[in-house]
């Protein structure tokens, strides 16, 4: 830019500043390089008399790519105003800042301008306009302007794919993915987070091992994905070989990447290499978002003194903390019993300009409640200013049982069962608080009021990893190939345990017939 600002001296000296080919150079790299400066080439904009389309084009694009979409939209509208015709170039800048804005309103009145301007709709405008409606979630209109590509790209094809992964609709994302003639990383990455986001991690993974089988290289995005993927499946070898595939592929470890990581090994159980991860990122290159990740790790993993001191780091750094900052620090107040180092950084909220949200008021429950402070808890919630969720009282429920408070409970447990009557955990919980306190009679009660409404248990599993194979584990489970040898193998153990059990009490019961 110090250059570009020379250049543009020269020509202002030279009396060629009305012209607009000069000017239109410098607009155009000061709007789109990366080394530019929108706001610059803006005031360059400004200052000419009768920019031409391509002009307009220039600027509209640079504030399509540069976090600034709604700018984009104002001067398209100006630019119609002033009587500016748009060209084939300038509909495809536009639809973009429509799908970043997920403005479907927008979109389809650029649509109609497209239409009623008589320009020839090519490929580039096409592939917009599917774009433009996937992300707007309109998976139907977007359909419709993929079908009526002569020949789709293999542009066209990614937008549908990833259109229908953000739409929830996996089948159909993963039945254009199978249809289309050629396939390259995005292909793949946008399938591979879909699958995230609709929780099937499993398969997530298998699509990544099917990627590689086919000589396709990942990419950041393609490993944000697969690292989250791991990190909710608990698969901590698999997330290494993931941090080592990043590391021999030679890409690029940038901040995202490094939060992926910081992330997945917190949540897998290795706090260590999370930290080591955490602390390679020079601290003048790191965002909130990373920050956020090692003090929820930290909290997480019980380690609530060490959360709170990275916390008072992070703002010695002057990094200014954002909502999932202080999630993260009630939930180590929350592990650590930090009952007042809570409510200040719950009455921070304020000073810092911002508003608790439903999870912050839950986060609070959970410190009062795991506190024993049930109470002080119930009367938190009645005093909030959003209506409590049932996670919220649920976990309030589970205070009650903890710290056997079975008035409360009973009050919080049919109050739960009344929002959620098709819940098994609302009836399980407040069974669990009769039980507590022996009154076997109403634990009876709610079990077999759960089963004449017809609600059943939702059986619980877990998930073990042998040899870089997650194995998945439901009570009374007789699917796995090798159940047999399982279910020997945990008889062995149980009788083994019932034998050392049985020979401690012996211990015991001579040592107190020596005394």
């Amino acid at each position: 830019m110090r250059q570009l600002k020379q250049i543009h001296s020269r020509i202002i000296v030279s009396g060629l500043s009305h012209l607009n080919y000069p000017t239109s150079k410098l607009l155009s790299f000061s709007a789109l390089s990366d080394f530019g400066d929108i706001e610059y080439s803006y005031a360059l904009f400004s200052h000419l008399p009768t920019p031409n389309t391509f002009i307009w084009n220039t600027i509209i694009r640079g504030y399509s790519r540069n976090k600034n979409p709604n700018r984009a939209i104002v001067l398209f509208r100006q630019m119609l105003c002033l009587g500016v015709s748009p060209d084939y170039l300038t509909f495809p800048f536009v639809l973009k800042s429509c799908a970043r804005l997920s403005s479907l309103r927008l979109g389809v009145a650029v649509h109609c301008l497209v239409t009623k301007s008589g320009i020839t709709i090519d490929l580039f405008v096409h592939n917009s306009l599917v774009h433009m409606y996937a992300s707007c979630g309109d998976i139907v209109a977007a359909r419709k302007a993929f079908d009526e590509i002569p020949s789709p790209s293999l542009v066209s094809w990614n937008s549908m794919v990833d259109g229908y992964a953000k739409c929830g609709d996996l089948v159909a994302a993963r039945g254009a993915f199978e249809l289309m003639p050629e396939r390259d990383v995005v292909s793949w990455s946008a399938l591979i987070a879909g699958y995230v986001k609709g929780g099937d991690h499993r398969e997530a993974l298998a699509i990544f091992e099917r990627m590689q089988i086919e000589g396709l290289r990942a990419n950041e995005v393609t490993m944000v994905s697969v690292l989250c993927a791991c990190a909710h499946l608990g698969a901590l070898e698999q997330g290494r070989r993931m941090h080592d595939y990043v590391e021999s592929n030679s890409l690029q470890l940038s901040l995202v990447l490094c939060t992926s990581l910081v992330d997945m090994y917190a949540k897998c159980g290795s706090i260590d290499e999370a930290w080591r991860v955490f602390r390679e990122v020079p601290p003048d290159q790191t965002d909130v978002l990373i920050w956020n990740a090692m003090i929820s790790g930290l909290a997480t993993h019980g380690l609530s003194k060490e959360s709170l001191e990275l916390f008072e780091e992070m703002h010695s750094l002057g990094i200014i903390p954002d909502e999932i900052t202080y999630l993260g620090l009630l939930c180590a107040c929350a592990h650590g019993g930090l009952v007042e180092d809570a409510r200040h950084f719950f009455n921070s909220f304020n000073t810092n300009g911002m508003t608790p949200k439903i999870e912050h008021y839950a986060c609070m429950v959970d410190v009062l409640g795991r506190a024993g402070r049930l109470d002080e808890a119930y009367e938190f919630v009645n005093k909030m200013p959003v209506e409590p969720t049932a996670s919220m009282l649920g976990a309030l429920l589970s205070g009650c049982s903890t710290h056997g408070r079975v008035e409360l409970g009973e009050i919080i447990g049919k109050k739960l069962i009344e929002l959620e009557p098709d819940h098994d955990g609302r009836y399980i919980g407040l069974s669990n608080v009769y039980a507590g306190a022996h009154r076997w009679d109403d634990a009876r009660t709610m079990r077999k009021a759960m089963e004449k409404r017809g609600v059943k248990k939702v059986p619980g599993f877990s998930t073990l990893e042998v040899d870089r194979i997650l194995h998945r584990f439901i009570a009374h489970d007789k699917s796995h190939p090798q159940s047999m040898e399982i279910y020997l193998m945990l008889n062995s153990i149980a009788k083994q345990m019932k034998l050392e059990a049985d020979c401690r009490r012996i211990r015991l019961w001579c040592t107190f017939l020596n005394d």
